[in-house]
């Protein structure tokens, strides 16, 4: 269900505490099935109408991911993803940097293997954000803790991970079956394969190119959403 404009931000101040507004946020989480990843100017342009039409379609979490770095792009963007993670009630994340997540207000931050420690990211943020981890193997789903959910991939090899191997259907599934944290599933997903991936167990998808890319975003997501009712739709509690 969406929320009415403003109503995100008049739903996290009626939960009151830090730990009301965590536990609204890790529950909007929860349920959520399509997450769009989107840079700060996808093809060079105003971020907000392929926001708006990803978020028509059925996304239902953004995450700001300025590759650049440059501070100028992030400053100009961050606000049009917090107003419109408002106005259609889903959390917003950064990539990469806590710092930055405070700065922009974002509901949690991404990080990789490589990046900051979770416990340090943990103490920049705080307890009522959102922590997402990427994981590329057994061993690093197995290890994730002190998160909130878990990316699995890259399912497919993809530009957007260049350098990154393909992790394969097989791992998905091992997340699928072993996974204590809700996780998704993300690399080279599209319309033409997400089937495939929700078969080998995921319930829920994080997509780049196939939504930033297409002609019709919204058509796109709504196709991706589609896709569940093909398994049920429904999300464990821990996958």
């Amino acid at each position: 269900m969406r929320l009415s404009v403003g109503g995100w931000d008049t739903c996290l101040m009626a939960y009151g505490t830090a730990e009301g507004i965590g536990a609204l946020r890790r529950e909007r989480l929860r349920t959520a099935r399509l997450y769009f990843v989107c840079d700060g100017r996808p093809g060079g342009e105003d971020p907000e109408p392929l926001l708006r039409a990803a978020l028509d379609g059925g996304v239902d979490v953004i995450q700001l991911r300025e590759k650049s770095g440059e501070s100028r792009l992030i400053d100009r963007a961050a606000p049009t993803f917090r107003r419109l993670a408002d106005t259609y009630g889903v959390p917003f994340f950064v990539n990469d940097d806590p710092d930055l997540a405070v700065h922009c207000r974002a509901d949690g931050v991404h990080i990789g293997q490589d990046d900051i420690p979770v416990e340090e990211a943990r103490r920049i943020i705080g307890n009522e954000a959102l922590i997402g981890l990427s994981t590329h193997s057994k061993e690093q789903i197995d290890a994730a803790a002190g998160v909130d959910h878990i990316s699995v991939g890259p399912v497919w090899e993809t530009p957007t991970k260049q350098g990154r191997p393909a992790v394969g259907l097989d791992l998905v599934t091992y997340a699928a079956k072993n996974a204590t944290l809700p996780f998704f599933a993300i690399g080279g997903i599209d319309p033409d394969n997400v089937v495939e991936v929700l078969n080998a167990g995921a319930r829920r998808i994080c997509v780049v190119r196939a939504i930033r890319n297409a002609e019709d975003p919204a058509a796109v997501a709504a196709d991706l959403r589609r896709s569940f009712a093909s398994v049920g739709g429904e999300v464990a509690p821990g996958g």
